[in-house]
């Protein structure tokens, strides 16, 4: 099998004998040099598994572009619209490879780590190990675990899948694990190849503490919350304090020997052929113009979020017919010049060639272009690419709070929480711009008058609505805040069903893609023959390599077991 791994060293093509979870063990002794050291440094090591982290649900050959579509933050043509990933998809594929050929990293670097007396190396690999067990489960449900990689101590060629719940109390266990080991005097520690904390074990603690607290708020309302272990949780009081303290994958600009730029930046500022739209949904919620929530509130990241390639008013120059005034567009807002493509059309422009009309993800998902109203086509010379992949951010564990609290789980005010959310995101994304290097004159948004106004109207909202419309608008600013996350959005929605996604079929006027604006309607029939996807479907070639693997799924039904 042909494995395509993307690492902070080159697109490098692996090829692996069997199947990720277990490979021929004489596979790896071909050609040994029996003079030469064969341990990898526990250094080298600890950098790959970090690189690998990073991909997991990520954009470009990752499942972040199946999972960007389903939360109805951006539109593809291709099988994500109308919700139709296949088992075959290659995403799915390179996202399994990908998490267990990590795994076995990871796991060595905990054998190694352990010999060698380097608790902090062990730690790291421990937590690391937490978060990518915990996102298969949130995608997959039940994966391999107990059985995986043990080929070489075990002989297991065909490991089990083991039930999603026995993995995910494995994992609270092994994250307590990992503090007690970073805790630990440890005379071998990383440094710089530590790359998401440079080695700090007090922030990694702060981590290991606010990933436990968010995997506590999914799993809330399962016989795996644990009140009394929360409780000593929330008494410990070491969780994430600012933006310093964020989870994030730091890409930088360097190109060779291998491009480190923001991936989702590179697949869609550096692709010949445009292949990711930004969602109609999306940006019509951000405008203010959804009846439902913040109707008449437009949000002041727009253009932070979203580049223009037209300017107001401008038509479409490589599509539309200006002789009949027909833009020949399946989206387009003429007073801000942002053009896209609907989830789930049919109409007759959806697969038109229109480069220079698309409007591209902006300067905070990718490091790409802010949009100063100027216009203009864009390339891979647009922006710096010197965004970070947000994992797991401070503001983002203020919204987790607000809605705990919300639940009445957490002691506070929700409204309090969600309004400190809503000042830590704003200024996430002056953080994110400063850091890219951008040579454009960016406008600050923390403290403006927009903000403020913004915010203020937010909360009005807020206070005038019921439990549901509460948790509704605490689910859709965390949504908002998270753009370029869609692992999380993900999992929240299948959570708590907010925020309320497009929907062709629904009878209410939420679903404002058909709204009288000119252009062709999404013809809603595609999508009713195909169910939202609660979970994704396993890879179809590691069920046909592995005699242990389950039958395959059906993916509109098969729930994860958070899912109420």
């Amino acid at each position: 099998m042909k494995i395509v791994k993307y690492t902070k060293y080159g697109l490098a093509v692996l090829t692996v004998a069997l199947f990720a979870t277990g490979c021929s063990d004489s596979y790896f002794d071909v050609n040994t040099d029996k003079d030469s050291p064969s341990v990898a440094p526990l250094s080298a090591l600890l950098t790959n598994t970090q690189v690998a982290l990073g991909a997991a649900g990520d954009f470009q050959f990752y499942t972040g572009d199946i999972m960007q579509v389903y939360t109805h933050q951006m539109v593809v043509r291709e099988e994500p619209d109308q919700y139709g990933t296949k088992v075959d998809n290659i995403n799915l594929q390179n996202e399994w490879n990908n998490l267990y050929l990590t795994l076995t990293d990871l796991n060595s670097i905990i054998d190694q780590g352990t010999r060698d007396e380097a608790p902090a190396y062990v730690g790291i690999a421990q937590m690391e190990k937490a978060y990518l067990l915990a996102f298969a489960v949130d995608i997959w449900g039940d994966i391999p675990f107990s059985e995986a990689n043990r080929l070489r101590d075990s002989g297991i060629i065909a490991p089990k899948f083991d039930n999603q719940e026995e993995v995910y109390a494995a994992i609270f266990e092994l994250i307590e694990q990992a503090k007690v080991n970073m805790a630990a005097d440890s005379p071998i520690s990383p440094t710089t190849n530590d790359i998401f904390y440079g080695g700090d074990m007090e922030k990694w603690i702060k981590f290991a503490n606010t990933f436990k607290f968010k995997l506590y708020n999914q799993v809330r309302n399962t016989p795996l919350f644990n009140a009394a272990d929360f409780a000593a949780l929330v008494a410990e009081d070491n969780f994430m304090e600012s933006s310093a303290d964020d989870f994030e994958f730091k890409h930088t600009t360097n190109q060779t020997p291998s491009d480190e730029r923001n991936r989702f930046f590179v697949a869609s500022y550096g692709s010949t052929q445009f292949s990711t739209y930004m969602s109609p949904w999306f940006y019509e919620i951000l405008k203010g113009m959804n009846p439902n929530i913040h109707t008449g509130n437009p949000d002041p990241r727009i253009p932070y979020y979203f580049f223009n390639q037209l300017t107001a008013g401008q038509f479409p120059p490589d599509q539309g017919d200006a002789e009949t005034g027909n833009p020949k567009a399946d989206y387009w807002d003429a007073s801000t010049g942002f053009f896209s493509i609907r989830f789930g059309s049919t109409g007759p422009w959806r697969d038109s060639s229109a480069e220079n009309s698309y409007t591209y993800p902006g300067i905070f998902p990718t490091g790409g272009r802010y949009d100063d109203g100027e216009g203009g086509i864009m390339d891979i010379n647009g922006g710096t690419g010197r965004a970070p992949k947000r994992i797991l951010t401070y503001d983002e564990f203020l919204y987790i709070k607000a809605e705990l609290m919300l639940a009445g789980v957490l002691s506070g005010d929700a409204g309090t929480q969600l309004e400190e959310a809503m000042n830590a995101s704003f200024a996430k994304v002056d953080a994110v711009v400063a850091g890219t290097g951008t040579t454009q004159d960016v406008p600050v948004l923390t403290g403006s008058s927009d903000v403020t106004d913004f915010i203020a109207d937010v909360m009005t909202e807020y206070a005038s609505g019921d439990a549901a419309k509460k948790l509704e608008i605490i689910m859709t600013q965390k949504w908002v805040a998270t753009f370029g996350d869609p692992a999380d959005q993900y999992t929240d929605y299948r959570r708590t069903g907010f925020p309320v996604l497009a929907n062709p079929n629904g009878p209410s006027p939420e679903y404002q893609l058909n709204n009288n604006d000119g252009f062709p309607l999404i013809d809603s029939q595609t999508v009713q023959n195909n169910l939202f996807q609660v979970s994704l479907f396993w890879p179809q070639s590691e069920l046909n390599a592995n005699a242990s693997a389950p039958a395959q799924k059906n993916p509109g039904t098969y729930t994860i077991f958070w899912d109420n």
